[in-house]
């Protein structure tokens, strides 16, 4: 079985968060991306304790193809250093994994 992961990306507008949603998903980086409401961060930056409204990205992708989705992101993203972190499926259902599988793959239907 092929390995799945979440990947979590924040951003700091939501149409932001939107354009990166749509590009991972346009490429085949992602088979689904959802973003959630603003959520409060507060965070370590350059030395002091920032806080910030931002939007959430939970995007599903195999863990052969972050990577890629990583670079797309950074290339889209407007944060210096952007949070890019996947986070292994431990379980989920054969059919949906298989759809994130098949969605994810660079020639659709393989």
């Amino acid at each position: 079985m092929v390995d799945c992961v979440e990947v979590r990306v924040t951003a700091g507008t939501r149409e932001e968060a939107d354009q990166i949603s749509s590009t991972v998903v346009e490429r085949r980086l992602a088979a689904c991306a959802q973003v959630v409401a603003p959520i409060v961060s507060t965070y370590w930056w350059r030395g002091e304790i920032h806080q910030a409204n931002e939007w959430l990205l939970l995007m599903k992708t195999t863990a052969d193809r972050f990577g890629e989705l990583a670079g797309c992101v950074r290339a889209l993203h407007s944060y210096e250093v952007p949070e890019i972190v996947a986070v292994p499926v431990a379980v989920g259902t054969a059919d949906y994994l298989r759809w994130i599988t098949r969605e994810t793959s660079p020639e659709p239907g393989e």
